[in-house]
């Protein structure tokens, strides 16, 4: 089948279609049983990542129980840096960790060979490939430059992301190595992914939010605009999605500056801003995960709330962000129920 017919490639060319196609983010995961199941044998959660046939079957287990019209590669923004032996690691309960990194630490980063450590991930992406139903849209994904460095700075994560922030301003020529660094090594990721059968990818910048105005142009759009470029002077045909969360008002001009095809819309978005945001092309979201966590009318009411906004034009019917573990696996099956018996 040409990914032309997959609903959701089709969106991402600017198809309006009825019902829209829909996938939650964050849908292979510790809501799901199956999941915490798979987990279990795995290991540590990077070695879940790394192995092809468990990231194959937690990737496959929401399409099974739900049909979503896209499989997302089951890995974790990380992964770059754990490549360049930044000692990730995960502890249960704390998030992930891994060692902080200094001026120095940054001039002596090398980005040879991160695709090739992470050969593992593209092993999985082909697996899925090849197991998905033909109608199911493969995306692959990465996380930001500024989301990753902010880990990569702090060393965990933080609620505003002040360390890198603040190392930001102390160094400004370091962290836009870091940045630049992290843009070309993410880009090559991408289309590895892309060679290895993803039909489209997302870059998830899920600390976009903290950003101010004259930040977000130079943490936020620009190295997201240097993979985009790079991956479409390279494969000119691929189809990428933008996720700066938080960003509000500020997404006004980042699809125009960033190149992205489509750009996610987290549950802060206005819907009428959404509206306009969608005149240019292709959104993504955005309803409350909380609403899913509700059940009954709270999340019946929020998913006619988006699809009465936003879904007489390109659409992926989406959360704002991802799905959380209290969700309740059977409200999932209603939200699907409910968006695929929309009639516009």
């Amino acid at each position: 089948m040409s990914d032309e017919r997959r609903k959701i490639m089709r969106v991402l060319s600017g198809e309006t279609l009825t019902p829209p196609p829909l996938w939650l983010m964050r849908q292979a995961g510790r809501y799901l049983p199956e999941y915490r199941e798979t987990r279990a044998k795995a290991g540590s959660f990077l070695d879940l990542c790394y192995n092809p046939e468990h990231a194959v079957e937690v990737t496959m287990q929401p399409i099974r129980r739900y049909g979503f019209d896209a499989a997302i590669l089951f890995s974790d923004i990380l992964v770059i840096p754990d490549a360049l032996k930044r000692n990730v690691r995960y502890t249960e309960g704390h998030g992930p960790e891994m060692d902080p990194i200094d001026e120095a630490g940054i001039q002596a980063l090398k980005g040879d060979g991160v695709v090739d450590y992470l050969a593992p991930v593209m092993e999985t992406v082909r697996r899925l490939r090849s197991e998905l139903p033909e109608e199911t849209t493969l995306l692959g994904f990465c996380g930001a430059p500024w989301t990753v460095a902010t880990y990569m700075i702090a060393g965990h994560g933080t609620p505003d992301q002040a360390p890198a922030r603040l190392f930001a301003y102390r160094h400004p020529k370091a962290f836009e190595h870091l940045l630049m660094l992290l843009a070309d090594i993410s880009a090559d990721y991408l289309v590895a992914q892309i060679d290895a059968g993803a039909d489209a990818v997302q870059i998830f910048d899920s600390w976009a939010g903290v950003l101010g105005e004259t930040e977000f142009e130079v943490f936020a759009v620009k190295p997201v605009a240097r993979i985009i470029s790079s991956i479409k002077a390279r494969r000119p045909q691929a189809k990428i999605i933008a996720f700066a969360k938080g960003a509000g008002y500020l997404l006004k001009t980042y699809r125009r500056k960033t190149g992205a095809d489509a750009i996610g819309l987290d549950w802060s978005v206005p819907l009428a801003f959404a509206r306009e945001l969608q005149r240019e092309g292709p959104v993504q979201g955005n309803l409350d995960p909380m609403r899913v966590v509700a059940g009954g009318k709270a999340l019946r009411d929020g998913i006619d709330e988006v699809l009465q906004n936003l879904g007489h034009g390109p659409l992926i019917f989406n959360l704002g962000h991802g799905i959380t573990p209290q969700a309740d696996p059977s409200h999932v099956t209603a939200l699907v129920e409910h968006v695929r018996a929309w009639k516009g």
